[in-house]
């Protein structure tokens, strides 16, 4: 059996070779013909949403394969609905971290327990892979991905629910130490999803503050290696918080710079985009609680947390 460690070894490699050819495995789904217009979060047989690094793995096979169904699903739960792998078809790891609690006895006669996290790994195929599962697992689920000019409402009150400081400025960004947004004004931007797609990446900013996720990488000045963390988290947040309200997330102008940052951090702890991935889900999680329950209701099956 592949080994914890290989696990993460296996994904970030892969993405630090896309990373060195300057693509950004995150954002496949949306330059993907097979998928544009349709980027949803990968689906298990229940409808129940993956999540973490999971979303970034299938998103990467679903491009690389031509697959177009958002479902996916082991051998044992194909063949519990009277379906069967095709012959030959390869499944694709995703992962599932865990804990387990170990008992130390100690000197005193006490006894400490600690939780240790553990990292599982099993095997699923999209239902394009599969034969004989009901016709609703091969539908090609469309949602509207919103591209237009104009001011969006459904996305301009999911950003006013969550009751940020916003205010307008001559740049996007955060101000951790004041707590407030800065947008330039809508007219500013090149249409309206170029506004929606930043404004996201500073919102995931804004959930790191002390009084909401305490989000912290030990981050001492602008371009350090806390700095790309915390960038890198924005940067796949903002992609999901896109699959979640239908818009696409266009690509920054800082993407060339980062790309360094990302690789030297990914490089140097393989365990990182795991995390990275992680948070960027907890915060969009966190933004989807701030709404009223009608607008929660939407988006909140698209969410459902798993432990990865």
């Amino acid at each position: 059996m592949t080994q914890p460690n290989d696990i993460y070894a296996r994904v970030t490699d892969k993405i630090i070779a896309d990373l060195e050819k300057g693509e950004l495995t995150w954002r496949m789904p949306w330059s993907s013909a097979n998928l544009a217009g349709q980027v949803m979060f990968p689906l298990r047989w229940n409808d129940v949403a993956y999540s973490g690094i999971n979303t970034i793995i299938l998103w990467a096979t679903a491009v690389e394969q031509g697959f177009t169904s958002p479902y996916w699903m082991t051998y044992k739960q194909a063949e519990s609905m009277k379906a069967h792998v095709k012959k030959g078809e390869k499944g694709t790891i995703v992962v599932y971290a865990d804990k387990f609690t170990k008992e130390e006895q100690k000197a005193d006669g006490t006894v400490e327990k600690q939780q240790i996290p553990f990292l599982k790994q099993y095997v699923v195929f999209n239902a394009s892979q599969i034969e004989g599962l009901s016709d609703d697992f091969y539908k090609t689920i469309t949602p509207e991905v919103v591209n237009q000019s104009e001011r969006i409402e459904t996305i301009e009150k999911f950003f006013e629910h969550t009751q940020a400081n916003v205010r307008q400025g001559t740049r996007a960004a955060y101000f951790n130490g004041d707590d407030r947004i800065e947008m330039p004004p809508f007219e500013c931007f090149e249409d309206a999803i170029s506004y929606y797609a930043t404004f996201a990446h500073e919102m995931i900013h804004w959930t790191r503050h002390k009084s909401r996720l305490n989000r912290e990488f030990n981050q001492k000045r602008w371009g350090d290696e806390g700095y790309a963390k915390e960038e890198l988290v924005a940067e796949l947040g903002a992609c999901f918080l896109g699959a979640t309200l239908g818009f696409e997330p266009v690509t920054r102008e800082e993407h060339a710079a980062y790309i360094q940052s990302w690789l030297k951090v990914l490089k140097d702890d393989k365990r990182f985009i795991f995390q990275a991935a992680s948070y960027a889900q907890k915060a969009v999680e966190y933004l989807v609680q701030l709404q009223p329950v009608e607008i929660a209701k939407e988006v909140k099956p698209s969410l459902t947390i798993e432990p990865v």
